[in-house]
């Protein structure tokens, strides 16, 4: 007797890809006319981002009512799993890239150019030190440290997986309780540790003399830290949106993949900073 044979979900044509390709079109050439200060470009940049965001509550809306409604089934959550292996894994590889500038800069460049001919035809007397501006540096700096807001930070971003795990655990206890407010704790860190690095930043221009513009140093750790912040962000929004889905009664021990996707994300989150801490902060 042969066995019924699951149909996979197709979608009705939809309008949101064409929205989502005309926002970022207009976020990408915004950007670049606002920062050459032509023409309308901080209105097209707003345009673009609010266009950004009406495709995704729209799309995101509508699939979520899909995966209520009872259409998706093994086949579609298999997909969605693999979708999200994938990001995650582009994700992976937008850090590497980063994090090998910063590998080169250390180990290859700033050593080559204070030995040999470098040293003696371009850059006289410029000796091979970490954090350095670079051989042409006008003004001094102070580095960031490890110990303090950075090292808290460690701590809020460690604990937030641990709350974020515990909220896990409820759903599959089916305890809706716990799993909302193992959420919330999970946001609520997630927006202490924004704020910190927030602080960090107005100190460290402030008062450190470190800006984006100060040579290597200061252009790495900006790009790395900042993009870091820009993740968390997204992440505890992800977050926060699971939450107010589990507050709807969403999710079920059985059917819980969106939940489980924002977890990856944020542990994701978690692991960049441990590297970014010891790679960036500590050595």
């Amino acid at each position: 007797m042969s066995q019924a044979v699951e149909k996979y979900f197709v979608p009705e044509p939809s309008k949101f890809p064409i929205f989502g390709s005309f926002a970022l079109l207009c976020i990408g050439g915004g950007a670049v006319m606002w920062l050459n200060k032509v023409g309308p470009g901080q209105l097209v940049f707003f345009l673009g981002l609010a266009t950004l965001i009406y495709m995704l509550f729209g799309w995101f809306g509508q699939v979520i009512k899909e995966s209520e409604s009872g259409q998706y089934g093994k086949n579609v959550d298999a997909s969605f799993r693999w979708s999200m292996g994938w990001f995650i894994f582009s994700e992976v590889m937008f850090f590497a890239a980063f994090f090998g500038v910063l590998f080169y800069v250390r180990v290859i460049a700033v050593p080559s150019l204070s030995s040999g001919d470098n040293e003696a035809l371009l850059w006289q007397g410029f000796q091979s030190a970490w954090p350095t501006a670079g051989p042409n540096a006008v003004e001094s700096f102070s580095p960031m440290g490890a110990w303090g807001i950075p090292a808290i930070n460690t701590l809020i971003l460690l604990t937030s997986g641990a709350t974020l795990t515990w909220a896990h655990w409820g759903l599959m206890k089916g305890n809706r309780g716990q799993l909302i407010s193992g959420l919330a704790i999970t946001v609520i860190l997630g927006a202490i540790f924004m704020c910190f690095q927030v602080y960090e930043y107005m100190h460290a221009y402030s008062e450190m003399n470190l800006k984006l513009t100060t040579g290597i140093y200061g252009s790495t750790f900006f790009m790395l830290t900042g993009f870091h912040g820009m993740h968390v962000t997204i992440g505890a929004i992800m977050l926060l949106v699971m939450m107010f889905r589990a507050m709807k009664g969403h999710f079920t021990k059985e059917h819980h993949f969106a939940f489980e996707a924002a977890a990856w994300y944020w542990h994701f989150v978690d692991v960049v900073w441990l590297f970014l801490f010891v790679v960036v902060y500590w050595l």
